[in-house]
């Protein structure tokens, strides 16, 4: 394994990062396609002995469990000093008027509870998981920092927000002296390219390095386009479906991405995060492995080498659909699915 740096920083991680949502009690919080920790802990250590270092999650997965099943493995299989752990906050956690958000209690109350389930004293990456407009971004920007200072937390992260909204963090951060973002979580694969536009090039012009979510699309780049659904894509209410709305020319990128891995003789799914790792400003996908067959893919994949023919195959198909990158609230994403069907798309 070949380590990279996080963005503009010194710290080493590796270039794949095991997304933990896949783990946690399904009983709490989380649909059905959540691993137990029985399933859960041979992934992770099978991870680990692959040389991946990057392990991401959330309070939100399963309410905390996934924190609680990552922390546990992460303590039995490998040696603390050599992982980098992140985790995320804004979602609600429980009920009441401060249960949720990125308050300044809430920003104090929740990095305890995720150390405490996490069974460490420090968190390498903590993330805020979207923007919350209920709260200054002053507010949460000192918080954050002050998270930093208290060694809490070894760096700052955050996830899918409007370039222009990053932007005015990083400058808040600048100009007060803050500890600032080094790493954007986004939403970024061959069927969602929107990010390209304006994202990506202020991550590579601040040192922002990117950490990608849903790689494959939920899966859709793992698969021929007529094979069956993932268990998660059947029953994550119709997400998938507002994320990748554009069916004539996602099916024509799915079957490049066919014909590429063919040509090779490798797996569809080596190639779509092979694309991905072409981008320089790309850190590391997130892999949602179930089996030890995702994770073994996802390594080898970072052994291919896309030829610039390659890349313009894979790329050539693709339309302008909606970005759903600074979609806040649940209520918010209704209202764009409301309109889906009469959206027209001008760039």
């Amino acid at each position: 394994m070949e380590y990279v740096k996080l963005g503009g920083t010194g710290l080493d991680v590796s270039p794949i990062a095991i997304g933990a949502m896949t783990y946690g009690r399904p009983d709490q919080g989380h649909p059905a396609w959540s691993l137990p920790e029985e399933e859960s802990r041979p992934l992770i250590k099978h991870a680990l002995e692959q040389g991946i270092n990057f392990f991401d999650s959330a309070n939100l997965y399963s309410l905390g469990s996934s924190e609680e099943i990552l922390g546990r493995a992460l303590r039995d299989f490998a040696d603390r000093d050599d992982v980098v752990i992140a985790t995320k906050l804004r979602h609600p956690m429980r009920p009441g008027p401060n249960g949720k958000g990125l308050s300044r209690k809430a920003v104090m109350t929740e990095i305890d509870h995720s150390l405490r389930r996490l069974g460490t004293d420090y968190v390498d990456l903590y993330q805020i998981h979207r923007n919350d407009p209920s709260t200054p971004l002053e507010e949460t920007l000192e918080a954050l920092h002050d998270l930093v200072k208290a060694g809490k937390v070894r760096y700052l992260g955050a996830s899918s927000m409007h370039a222009w909204e990053f932007s005015k963090a990083l400058h808040l951060q600048k100009a007060n002296g803050w500890a600032r973002f080094v790493s954007m979580q986004d939403h970024y694969n061959l069927l969602a390219r929107e990010e390209e536009r304006e994202m990506l090039p202020l991550c590579a012009d601040e040192g922002v390095g990117t950490i990608v979510w849903s790689p494959l699309a939920r899966g859709r780049l793992a698969r021929a386009w007529d094979d069956n659904a993932t268990a998660r894509s059947e029953t994550d209410g119709g997400y998938a479906d507002l994320l990748y709305s554009t069916p004539d020319s996602d099916r024509q990128i799915v079957d490049a991405v066919g014909a590429v891995a063919d040509a090779r003789g490798v797996s569809r799914a080596q190639i779509a995060l092979a694309w991905l790792r072409a981008n320089p400003v790309v850190v590391a996908p997130l892999v949602g492995a179930n089996s030890t067959r995702h994770i073994d893919e996802a390594v080898a994949s970072l052994d291919i080498v896309l030829t610039d023919d390659e890349i313009a195959q894979l790329e050539r198909p693709y339309t302008p659909r909606y970005d759903f990158q600074g979609i806040s609230s649940d209520a918010e994403l209704q209202r764009i699915a409301a309109r889906i069907p009469q959206m027209t798309v001008s760039r």
